[in-house]
């Protein structure tokens, strides 16, 4: 009889799919690992969907409704290994802009009986919830580093992932620094490399889609941002995208909202 696979179990919350649309379009190597696990969990893909506990389970989306939290402590018990993939798992995601605001603003403008609606104040990681044995960032995530990180668990080793800037990416494919050269505000200095800097090879600012490098420094970027004729609101807005709500990015833009900075 051969030995059981591992269960992987794929699971979402409050976010796009995207995520779990780039696990997809891992196509030969989404076989690969296909053929090392069972993926007993996964309706984005098929309907067969298998009962825990599961070895590793997957979790695209931020936590935004007391259903949510109760659901995401439920799975945590599922799961061997819990991964959050993706910048609404990480860090809130874009829907973590309301957390500046108040949300019963946007109950009563969007719905037409919002009593009806149960939700949070905040957009929240799943990591503010249950205890997250990894974060893959991104918006959406890089899916070789997603296999990477599931073949690390498998196998028991950690898995490689850099945590360098955005800025080494541009050196490797050699493209010229847009914020040098251009004059582009760019927060690749400050962002963690993942998706190969596309936007820069396009002359474009990086945006910050896969959140704070390890040890960051925001404020000094500020500083250049101002330099290149930024305004505290410019600033700000810069540090408020797809990961607003990561811790570096958040004290950032919320000093630019202080008076006197």
């Amino acid at each position: 009889m051969p030995p059981r696979r591992p269960k992987v179990a794929v699971f979402k919350f409050a976010s796009c799919d995207g995520c779990q649309l780039s696990l997809l379009d891992a196509e030969d190597h989404l076989l690969a690992v296909a053929d090392a696990v069972e993926i007993a969990n996964f309706p984005e893909a098929s309907r067969n969907v298998q009962r825990g506990p599961y070895e590793i389970g997957l979790v695209e989306g931020s936590i935004t409704t007391p259903h949510d939290v109760e659901r995401i402590r439920s799975i945590r018990k599922m799961c061997k290994v819990l991964i959050t993939i993706g910048a609404c798992a990480t860090a809130g995601g874009i829907q973590a802009l309301r957390n500046w605001k108040d949300v019963k603003d946007f109950t009563r403008l969007v719905y037409a009986s919002p009593e009806y609606i149960s939700t949070l104040d905040r957009s929240m990681p799943v990591g503010s919830y249950v205890h997250v044995d990894f974060e893959l960032r991104g918006c959406p995530i890089n899916k070789i580093q997603l296999l990477e990180v599931i073949n690390a668990y498998l196998n028991k080793r950690k898995p490689t992932i850099p945590t360098h800037s955005l800025c080494i990416e541009c050196k490797l494919r050699g493209t010229v620094c847009v914020m040098v050269a251009g004059g582009e505000a760019c927060l690749g200095p400050v962002t963690q490399a993942g998706c190969g800097a596309i936007c820069p090879a396009y002359a474009r600012g990086c945006y910050g889609c896969f959140g704070p490098m390890e040890s960051p420094n925001p404020p000094a970027l500020s500083i250049r941002f101002a330099e290149l004729g930024l305004t505290r609101q410019d600033v700000m807005l810069r540090f408020r995208g797809f990961n607003a709500y990561a811790e570096a990015f958040r004290k950032e833009s919320e000093a630019h909202e202080k008076p006197g900075h």
